[in-house]
């Protein structure tokens, strides 16, 4: 790929903190993306939305966004449309694949509609939590099973459910960070990621990683603030399989409308060897423990280079051409 010229790409804010559980790991990436854009001469500004008004991002006189948030009001669309309404072309997905990305439940949906392989589930929406409804749940998905808010990401709210008398406090626990509660069956095996560049038929796949964490724990705090996590890149796994995994983090990364970069976390059962879609991360981290980082850096692309990639592809949801080529 040709170099980028800095220059080209304008005035750059890196949307970076927001107001969601995750704004401390947002925080870190941010960072990471502003001093990787600067490095490489581009006239990037960190930009909190937690702290500023978006208006101010037209005002300003910014040209591009680099979308370096997590979570809730970041990574579900709600800033993307703002920044469709101002005009400012903004890095990762549009606001229905951000939005739709961002609810596991929804993904779910659309993922088994297509035949992608993704662990079976239970939703239990805000009044469908009684005790007898919770304690029904292990007898449908089996044990052990996965409890979680649909609509977080990092972890948050997350629980490994080993017997009944675990579920109420599961279930409690993920409520705290959204109203509706995902239970999922538990894939035992090996855990492994898949990050995407590019759009539709030109998207590519990276080298998969695959993650070995203390007794399986790939918890919140293992994620960001520990150095007990091994990761693997080149994966170790058989050149069939690690193909495997990059055809389906493919299909289920265009299934969902996703444009620009993202990050597929997947699950390999054991028993058979058979990989399992669990989320789309349409805004990855990017900070030292990332993982979007690790496989670019194994397919021979660096830190900056990777940065400045992502948001030469900064884009608009109404750039895109009309389905047919429809014209006025």
């Amino acid at each position: 790929m040709s170099a980028i010229d800095a220059s080209s790409l304008g005035k750059v804010a890196v949307l970076m903190g927001g107001d969601s559980a995750e704004r401390e790991v947002s925080l870190m990436s941010g960072d990471g993306v502003l001093g990787a854009l600067r490095a490489r001469g581009v006239d990037a500004h960190a930009f909190d939305p937690s702290t500023r008004a978006l208006g101010e991002l037209k005002s300003d006189g910014f040209d591009r966004c680099f979308i370096v948030l997590h979570g809730r009001h970041g990574e579900d669309g709600t800033v993307q449309g703002a920044l469709e309404l101002m005009g400012i072309p903004y890095t990762g997905s549009g606001v229905l694949a951000s939005s739709l990305a961002m609810d596991k439940v929804m993904t779910k949906r659309l993922w088994l509609a297509d035949g992608l392989s993704t662990p079976r589930y239970a939703r239990l929406a805000f009044d469908q939590q009684s005790r007898e409804q919770v304690r029904a749940v292990p007898d449908v998905l089996g044990l052990p099973l996965i409890v979680k808010p649909p609509r977080e990401g990092s972890s948050i709210g997350v629980t490994k459910v080993q017997g009944y008398s675990q579920m109420q406090e599961a279930v409690e626990l993920a409520a705290r960070y959204d109203p509706d509660v995902l239970c999922e069956e538990f894939i035992e095996g090996e855990e492994v990621t898949c990050a995407i560049l590019g759009t539709g038929q030109y998207a590519q796949a990276l080298p998969v990683v695959r993650i070995a964490a203390p007794d399986g724990a790939y918890d919140y705090q293992n994620k960001y603030f520990t150095d007990d996590v091994k990761y693997h890149c080149p994966s170790g796994l058989s050149p069939e399989l690690e193909a495997e995994i990059q055809h389906l983090s493919l299909a289920a990364y265009r299934t969902l409308g996703c444009r620009g970069w993202g990050r597929a976390d997947l699950m390999i059962r054991a028993s058979d060897r058979k990989p399992f879609l669990l989320e789309m991360n349409t805004s990855p981290g990017m900070t030292s423990h990332s993982l979007v980082p690790m496989a670019a850096r194994a397919a021979g692309i660096d830190y900056e280079e990777l940065c400045v990639r992502v948001l030469s592809h900064a884009a608009l949801d109404a750039d895109r051409p009309l389905a047919g080529g429809a014209t006025d």
